[in-house]
């Protein structure tokens, strides 16, 4: 019974230190504020339409901030900044091409793609449900 008990725990902490691991397993319930923040690494993107590489910097700086508290927030984070980062790359990429006629629909192309995918990560999170998104570059493991 007791090993059935161990079994059905949704999360396990570890202690590193003073600091507490939440580490998620496979279809567990996330904590509230776990996906709070999960969230909320996932919207930090919207920052990189009001100032430049901001979404990047404020993904990142959320993540940082969590991700040894909560490994929902680690695993998101990591997942929002690898895809601001390959979408800012998308984006610099299209520059040469203006001189082409093509950039601008494909600046604005990146840019919707940008935000469709940013906000579906962000449901899902905010939904306890991780999200891998696609057409990411890998950077941060």
């Amino acid at each position: 019974m007791a090993k059935e008990k161990e079994m059905s725990e949704e999360s396990v902490e570890a202690s590193a230190g003073e600091e507490k691991v939440e580490e998620v397993k496979a279809g567990a319930e996330v904590d509230k504020d776990a996906r709070l923040w999960g969230m909320l690494c996932h919207l930090a993107g919207l920052a990189g339409f009001a100032f430049p590489f901001g979404n990047v910097i404020l993904p990142l700086i959320f993540w940082q901030l969590k991700k040894n508290e909560y490994a929902f927030v680690d695993a998101q984070g990591k997942e929002a900044v690898n895809f601001q980062i390959s979408m800012t790359i998308y984006g610099l990429v299209t520059i040469p091409l203006f001189f082409l006629c093509v950039g601008p629909f494909l600046l604005a192309a990146v840019a919707i793609v940008d935000l469709v995918f940013l906000v579906i990560a962000a449901i899902k999170a905010n939904n306890g449900e991780s999200y891998r998104y696609p057409l990411t570059i890998r950077f941060i493991k």
